[in-house]
């Protein structure tokens, strides 16, 4: 190929690259997914025929509940983590089953952090991402407070802690807790 044909190839590809990305509504260019650049989107009181009753606006499924509600009565203080330990029973028996659940949950939530065997020494903080030491799990202070504690702690976090409560059910939460108390903490029950 002499360097006339490469030149007018390449010309010949940058006038195709361009035609292609024609923002005209009136041709149909080469949109790669039209629906998503020209979104034909309802006005607020339109018909909806994709409903049983036609409306566009429809009530919430029962029984869902809003982003940002926490039905939990309480709040990420030292006040209200002593009332969740000395209130808060685990319901969740203490089996095989909910022990494996906690593992895989603690495995994905807290192990980074708190370390697979539980005393702070977790990936974050051994390789230096994380300044402060997360806290022991296996300590005799740890091994003291109850389980509504932990669970307290689980679901609204502590200190710089975030909270894990929205990204678990209360079952794995407490399951979570099984976990900490039978392996981690070897608490026999």
């Amino acid at each position: 190929m002499t360097r006339y044909d490469l030149y007018k190839t390449t010309i010949l590809l940058i006038a195709i690259v361009l035609a292609g990305c024609d923002r005209n509504r009136n041709t149909r260019g080469w949109d790669y997914a039209p629906d998503m650049y020209y979104s034909e989107a309802y006005d607020t009181y339109d018909p909806n025929p994709n409903a049983k009753d036609g409306k566009l606006q429809q009530q919430p499924v029962e029984g869902t509940i809003p982003r940002g509600v926490n039905l939990y009565p309480y709040k990420k203080t030292d006040e209200d983590r002593l009332l969740a330990g000395q209130k808060l029973v685990n319901p969740v028996e203490v089996n095989k089953e909910s022990i494996e659940t906690g593992k895989v949950k603690y495995e994905i939530f807290c192990m980074n952090c708190h370390g697979p065997l539980g005393d702070g020494k977790g990936n974050l903080y051994t390789n230096g991402k994380y300044p402060y030491p997360p806290a022991s799990l296996i300590n005799v202070k740890m091994t003291d407070v109850p389980d509504g504690d932990i669970y307290h702690v689980i679901n609204v976090g502590h200190g710089i802690m975030a909270a894990h409560g929205y990204m678990m059910s209360e079952e794995e939460e407490w399951a979570v807790v099984n976990y900490i108390r039978t392996e981690l903490q070897q608490v026999k029950k």
